[in-house]
């Protein structure tokens, strides 16, 4: 479980690829202190589990499934990451709870600098649209973030903002970001659950599909004379 609050910006430094998984091996002295065999760090949004690590560096496995719903497949050597290590209980939770996994990518579409932050527009799946409101939270490559702006309802294409303050540009990936860039999202517990339930519950409570048996010839009553 973490918070979204970014505890070190670290860089890829080496990645081994196989048919249907990698291994990233990543530099952050700050997120390894007291980090040990099998501890999750979160690396741009994705909770992945160290199996190895140095004073400076950690080793992760990273399966194909992560692959193909994450921008972990398109990272290399030298690619910046945003870090953090698991929240430890009864800590500050200064952003939101953010599991570490993923629902899907979106899109920068539009950044917009402003006097003292920015706004970045990101395209939204269908899918994940019922799930972000204005004023809610979504994490962007692992950044806890409120939702600025929505797209309406009935737009075919769905997209949010949000507005980065200048600690956020500075600490984390996201001030690199420019039209055109994917980003990792992972949209609020919370909602998903919500979304879930009303599922379930409009299924219990649908009137039954009317039969295409025929029915059975009713009874006539006689009087008895």
């Amino acid at each position: 479980m973490f918070t979204g609050i970014i505890e070190e910006l670290g860089t890829v430094e080496r990645i081994e690829r196989t048919a249907d998984a990698a291994r990233l091996t990543i530099r952050g002295p700050f997120v390894v202190v007291g980090a040990g065999h099998g501890d999750s760090i979160s690396v741009n949004g994705v909770c992945l589990t160290v199996v190895e690590q140095t004073p400076d560096t950690f080793t992760a496995d990273v399966m194909a499934q992560t692959l193909s719903m994450s921008t972990l497949d398109g990272v290399a050597a030298g690619s910046p990451v945003n870090l953090e290590r698991a929240a430890l209980v009864g800590g500050r939770l200064g952003g939101h709870i953010v599991q570490g996994h993923i629902d899907g990518t979106g899109n920068v579409l539009a950044v917009v600098p402003g006097e003292a932050w920015r706004i970045v527009r990101f395209s939204l799946k269908a899918a994940l649209a019922p799930l972000v409101v204005d004023k809610g939270s979504i994490a962007i490559d692992g950044v806890s973030l409120t939702v600025s702006n929505i797209s309406p309802a009935d737009l075919a294409d769905q997209w949010f903002e949000v507005s980065l303050i200048p600690e956020t540009l500075a600490a984390t990936t996201l001030g690199a970001l420019t039209v055109g860039d994917r980003v990792n999202l992972e949209t609020d517990i919370i909602a998903r659950h919500v979304e879930r339930m009303l599922a379930l519950a409009a299924r219990t409570i649908a009137p039954p599909a009317p039969s295409t048996e025929p029915s059975a010839p009713s009874a006539v009553l006689r009087s008895t004379p």
